[in-house]
């Protein structure tokens, strides 16, 4: 993929932003495809920005469709009903801001339950454009200038000292990780119980 990657250089930045905003997404593969073009062509850190800001708009409006022809419906099959609920009281509530909002915001925020949201309730095309538009060029242009400026030391720190820096970071996330499903679950226990 790396090969295919650098041989398309941003046009193959397209594909990726459809497959990433699909039903089936592929969560922070745009983020980390935008990295390591933009470190390894530093010059091109924005041209690259741009394309994973257009792939990811493209997809996203893909999906936007699907949910509009589809409906409420559409939705409910796709998802659970409790998510769809829980989906369409945070969009009634901020609109613009539930698409914007989390087209910002890195794994493991999910996106593609917004678009659909947004298209099953006949949000606004024009609203919806803009608002993911904004969202994605704020992230892949923040993350392809921080690849610009650091890339190139940070892909210096995994080849020289790889193993213990990936081990090292994937324990910090499963403990951050588990740490707030341990606590988000015992909220929601509680919740239950009435405590």
């Amino acid at each position: 993929m790396r090969h295919w990657l650098f041989h398309l250089g941003g046009l193959g930045l397209i594909p990726l932003g459809l497959l990433d905003n699909s039903p089936i997404p592929l969560p922070g593969i745009m983020d980390v495809a935008t990295i390591i073009l933009a470190a390894r062509q530093e010059s091109l850190w924005l041209y690259y920005a741009l394309m994973a800001t257009a792939g990811s708009v493209i997809g996203g409006f893909v999906s936007y469709r699907l949910a509009r022809k589809g409906g409420k419906e559409a939705l409910e099959r796709r998802f659970s009903r409790r998510k769809v609920e829980k989906v369409c009281n945070v969009f009634e509530r901020w609109g613009f801001g539930a698409i914007a909002i989390p087209a910002l915001l890195p794994p493991p925020v999910p996106m593609v339950p917004f678009l659909f949201a947004a298209g099953a309730m006949q949000y606004p095309l024009g609203k919806f454009l803009i608002a993911l538009t904004l969202g994605r060029l704020s992230r892949y242009l923040i993350l392809a200038y921080l690849a610009e400026r650091y890339g190139r030391k940070i892909i210096g720190l995994f080849a020289g000292h790889g193993h213990p820096a990936i081990v090292g970071i994937v324990l910090v996330l499963v403990t951050t990780a588990a740490a707030v499903f341990y606590f988000r679950g015992g909220s929601r226990s509680k919740k239950r119980k009435g405590i």
